[in-house]
């Protein structure tokens, strides 16, 4: 409603005169009633102010829910809801179906949005899998729009690139492997590996890499029981010298896990290596290999 419809309803209000008595009229913020013989003209008007408090008038404003990069339209569509349905006919209530049938057809204009909207939800499903935060379902979002925006999803599966735009923003968050993506993915691991190396290079999105010494919290709370904090400082002292080592490259998940069978056995702690491949998902033999590398490093630095 623009403003000079306001104010014309303002000036029509304040000029009008009691309809009994032809009296004058008292308006307030819950009703407008004569002053001479108390009738009441009007009760529950609509606050037509600015929607907060604001000292500044050119600040003054209207404004409904803010605009989200969630939704294919910002979040600015609205919903016929179901609340109320059964107190009226059958009849209208086979109308107001078809209704709500030819609404949900119309909040696309083409089948761009249509996938937009259905890339969305499935990151909204393996975001609230996953229990991430709302920060990682924007960022992977805004990712799968700028991979639409790219052509990037042609040839590919809507699945498949909403998993790769989770993936990518979790790597910006946290520490994560594909496999807790591929758990819930519906689609291959092979085709979100895919997809996520083209959002990588065609997108040019630098992600961090993954540092061992991130990774010791996550090595422990997989471990099945109850680990004396410390030899999680001692874990947590191997793996920086590890991160710092440039003998040291490879899979952080392996590595973190021989830093920490490596503190176990320095303090005497039963933690066998069958706990620990079995804990974090890796091979024996990549665990003993970075175990005997970080015995190598150990035994040198402490000369």
């Amino acid at each position: 409603m623009s403003s000079q419809t306001v104010q014309q309803r303002e000036l029509s209000v304040s000029t009008r005169r009691c309809p009994e008595c032809n009296g004058d009229l008292c308006h307030s913020e819950q009703e407008t009633h004569c002053e001479s013989c108390g009738l009441v003209v009007e009760d529950s008007p609509v606050d037509y102010g600015p929607e907060w408090r604001s000292f500044d008038r050119e600040e003054r404003k209207h404004t409904g829910a803010p605009q989200t990069v969630t939704m294919h339209d910002g979040g600015l569509s609205t919903e016929i809801g179901f609340s109320g349905e059964g107190d009226i006919s059958p009849r209208k209530r086979r109308r107001l179906a078809r209704q709500r049938r030819l609404h949900s057809r119309s909040k696309f204009e083409s089948k761009r949005d249509r996938n937009l909207a259905h890339g969305l939800g499935e990151i909204r499903r393996l975001v609230g899998a996953l229990e991430y935060g709302q920060s990682v379902r924007k960022q992977a979002s805004k990712l799968f729009q700028r991979g639409q925006d790219a052509d990037l999803l042609v040839g590919r599966s809507i699945e498949s690139g909403a998993a790769a735009a989770v993936y990518a923003a979790c790597r910006y968050n946290t520490v994560v492997q594909m496999n807790e993506i591929e758990a819930y993915a519906r689609c291959s691991k092979q085709a979100v590996w895919t997809a996520y190396r083209a959002f990588q290079t065609e997108l040019e999105i630098s992600i961090p890499v993954q540092r061992p010494v991130e990774w010791v919290p996550k090595v422990f709370s997989e471990l099945p029981g109850d680990v004396p904090m410390s030899v999680k400082q001692a874990a947590t002292r191997v793996a920086e010298r590890a991160t710092e080592s440039a003998e040291i490259n490879g899979s952080p998940v392996g590595i973190d896990a021989a830093c920490v069978y490596l503190a176990s056995e320095q303090a005497d702690i039963r933690l066998t290596q069958t706990t620990l491949s079995d804990a974090v998902d890796v091979s024996m033999k990549t665990l003993r290999t970075w175990f005997q590398r970080l015995q190598q490093i150990d035994t040198r630095s402490s000369r």
